[in-house]
């Protein structure tokens, strides 16, 4: 949604739905694909990562800082603003939400036979 929002408000284009499970904060009128096809999720996301043997002690002073950014009023509005959601935790938790995706699209891709070229 972040590229798209500015012009969908300045009506240069019209949104029929959102892609995540529950409707958008910011465009409260568009409706989700799961209204239309019950079950239907998808969302985009983004992460920060670090190299497999960083230290603990590192990964963890990362964690804490870009979650005190995104836990920040104006860093939060803005996020806001483009339609987005921060989503702070832990390492783990991000973890557990790649461990998830890979679930998930794992599914989408053996069920439509999909195969690297």
């Amino acid at each position: 949604m972040p590229s798209a929002i500015e012009y969908v408000r300045a009506g240069n284009l019209r949104a029929l739905a959102v892609t995540t499970a529950t409707r958008s904060p910011v465009l409260p009128d568009i409706p989700t694909v799961a209204e239309f096809v019950p079950g239907y999720e998808s969302s985009f996301w983004t992460g920060v990562g670090a190299p497999k043997n960083t230290p603990a002690e590192i990964v963890d002073k990362l964690n804490k800082e870009i979650n005190a950014v995104l836990a920040d009023p104006k860093s939060k509005t803005r996020l806001a603003d483009l339609g987005g959601t921060p989503l702070v935790g832990s390492p783990a938790d991000f973890g557990k939400l790649i461990a998830e995706e890979i679930e998930k699209w794992g599914k989408v891709i053996r069920a439509a036979g999909i195969k690297p070229e």
